[in-house]
């Protein structure tokens, strides 16, 4: 696999600190074997997160603020590299209109105040009234967002206004997957009637407008996976998790072991886990897929090439990333190398799969 530049280490914040890496080398053989790869590689999803990347407005590195999140821009940016699929949220205005945006509040500067207002509160015209706007001699509220603890200006190079769920089946190039993710608070306990309804209105627009393109459904909220997979079997639903990074009230929130259970119960397609759920526990990953369950994962290591390629070995079969060029040419690589019989240090039978382990472990502790 060639090693590439994709993120700064510094730019990876808020990574445990994990200073014994034998929890990575004891619980998976020190090499190996691939020797015998077979030569139709099982197929390795690279998922665009937000499109071409998600908003780091802090970071140093400008990629993370290139193209604005979450946009058809940013979409069909993510459309010229060997994309899957491309992940994004969804919530559903007060006037029932499916919207596209991450943050479960918006965030701008009135007369000098910051004002928040929760999403789902806001018909469609007053979302759209926020950030640039479709109209060049129209000017929206400005737009901010909390980043690192900070409200900074949500500023990036090249800017797009909002857009409808509709609007990215109807404008994002067709060869791009869709991933919705079904974006809800996850400390609101909602009813179950709000819930379906939500949900209903969603499939809606999925129904009249996905055609032919690739999609799935996913959520952090447990009830409205179980619910999505009881309202319709046309698209794989799964459960996205924290994978214990984060303690919640709902304890099927808390673990992958509750995410795997979870998903097993409620006939659900699949898991997707913050990707150091799985480092520091492997084996899951082996019990995830003899539950026949598919995996995936997101989070800030799925930007170094290193840790998508434990990943690869590992049998994950699919991650979300935000430095789409350089992970796709990464994992492009590595199926080449793979492919030709290129393994190892230079061209022996093995890969050592406990360096890379180890590799990960270094960069978590940074």
């Amino acid at each position: 696999m060639a090693v590439k530049a994709a993120i700064h280490f510094s730019d990876v914040p808020y990574l445990d600190q994990v200073h014994d890496t034998s929890i990575y080398t004891t619980r998976l053989p020190n090499e190996l074997d691939v020797s015998n790869v077979r030569k139709g590689l099982p197929k390795f999803t690279v998922v665009g997160h937000r499109g071409h990347g998600m908003n780091m407005l802090q970071s140093t590195d400008k990629r993370m603020k290139t193209f604005k999140e979450n946009s058809i821009l940013s979409f069909n940016k993510a459309a010229n590299h060997p994309l899957d699929f491309i992940e994004f949220d969804v919530q559903v205005t007060k006037d029932d209109t499916p919207i596209i945006f991450h943050d479960n509040f918006i965030i701008s500067e009135e007369n000098g105040n910051v004002v928040e207002k929760r999403v789902t509160d806001l018909t469609l015209d007053e979302f759209f009234s926020y950030g640039p706007q479709r109209a060049t001699d129209e000017v929206g509220k400005s737009l901010m967002r909390k980043s690192n603890g900070k409200i900074v200006r949500w500023d990036v190079e090249i800017d797009d206004h909002s857009c409808t769920l509709a609007e990215a089946f109807q404008k994002v190039n067709p060869s791009l997957g869709f991933n919705i993710e079904l974006k809800f608070d996850d400390y609101v306990v909602y009813e179950q009637e709000y819930l379906v309804h939500v949900l209903q209105v969603i499939l809606k627009v999925v129904y009249e407008n996905a055609q032919e393109r690739p999609v799935l459904f996913s959520s952090f909220q447990p009830d409205v996976a179980l619910l999505m997979k009881k309202l319709q079997h046309k698209y794989p639903v799964y459960f996205l998790t924290n994978g214990g990074n984060e303690t919640y009230e709902d304890v099927r929130m808390n673990s992958l072991e509750e995410a795997k259970k979870l998903a097993m119960s409620g006939g659900l397609d699949g898991v997707v886990s913050e990707v150091k759920g799985i480092f520091r526990n492997p084996s899951v990953v082996r019990d995830i897929k003899e539950s026949n369950l598919s995996l995936l994962t997101y989070g800030k290591l799925n930007n170094i090439p290193e840790a998508v390629h434990v990943q690869y070995l590992m049998g994950v079969e699919g991650v979300i990333v935000d430095l789409v060029e350089e992970i796709t040419n990464a994992v492009a690589d590595l199926k080449t190398g793979l492919e030709e019989g290129v393994q190892g240090k230079e061209k022996t039978d093995k890969i050592e799969l406990s360096f890379l382990l180890n590799l990960v472990s270094q960069v978590i502790q940074q």
